[in-house]
């Protein structure tokens, strides 16, 4: 199914080695609240959206009561210090094998022509249960790449046994990458795996590293307070659910 692309940008930016990082949603959306984070802190300028058939049939209904259809868009941002940064953000994933094959080589056409010479993909590990202290693991298309964000960080690329294929843009982007030769790494956090989870724990864990490794100068002081408040309610939603359970049983 064909993609259409529409150019956001009066001009198209001329970024400093730009690296791409992908953020769309997955186990415990932890790479998406990671990608919207750096979005919304760093100012970052829409500049490609991506719209298909092969995207869920659905709409959302947004804060105005008005629908809006679901959007992938890449946004760019300047750096003072360090590279340029290419952001992949969206609602959704594509919807087949076959449209995710060729959303991944329409993006990579697009970023190798902004002269992007590396990428990094966020996702989650889904566990039973909510880490006190989300472990973060990696894996890539080189050692070189896994080396370099290991290097001074709690990263961990021990990860073979721990998770089984990696679905969706996350990991066919590091994986296609590798024939344009353009080194990529994929970042995992622990989180709970249940679809109505935030995995904020885990993007905050992911956003340290990064934050170190990319120079991005961005306050975590905001996320730790969504932490607490996404916490409280799914502690208070435990509970609630439980009295229920405990009166249906007498």
């Amino acid at each position: 199914m064909a993609w259409k692309i529409e150019n956001l940008s009066k001009a198209t930016p001329k970024l400093k080695n730009p690296i791409l990082i992908e953020g769309l949603p997955g186990i415990g959306n932890v790479g998406k609240v990671a990608a919207d984070f750096i979005i919304s802190e760093l100012n970052a300028k829409k500049l490609f959206s991506f719209t298909s058939y092969s995207m869920p049939n659905s709409v959302f209904v947004n804060e105005h009561n008005l629908v809006e259809l679901p959007s992938i868009e890449l946004y760019y941002t300047k750096l003072k210090n360090g590279n340029d940064l290419l952001l992949l953000a969206g609602d959704v994933q594509p919807t087949t094998e076959e449209a995710s094959y060729e959303f991944c080589e329409k993006l990579l056409d697009i970023v190798q022509t902004l002269k992007c010479k590396e990428i990094v993909t966020l996702g989650g590990i889904g566990l039973q249960a909510i880490p006190k202290v989300p472990k973060v693991y990696c894996t890539g298309n080189s050692k070189k790449i896994i080396e370099k964000y290991k290097k001074g960080t709690v990263l961990n690329n021990k990860l073979y046994g721990v998770v089984g294929p990696i679905i969706g843009a996350s990991g066919l982007l590091v994986g296609l990458s590798k024939k344009r030769k353009i080194e990529a790494i994929a970042m995992l956090a622990e989180t709970l795996g249940h679809p109505m989870y935030l995995g904020i724990k885990g993007a905050k864990e992911i956003l340290k590293i990064l934050n170190k490794k990319l120079s991005l100068g961005i306050d975590l002081k905001e996320l730790e307070k969504d932490i607490k408040d996404v916490e409280e309610e799914i502690l208070k939603r435990t509970d609630e659910l439980s009295k229920v359970s405990k009166k249906s049983k007498k």
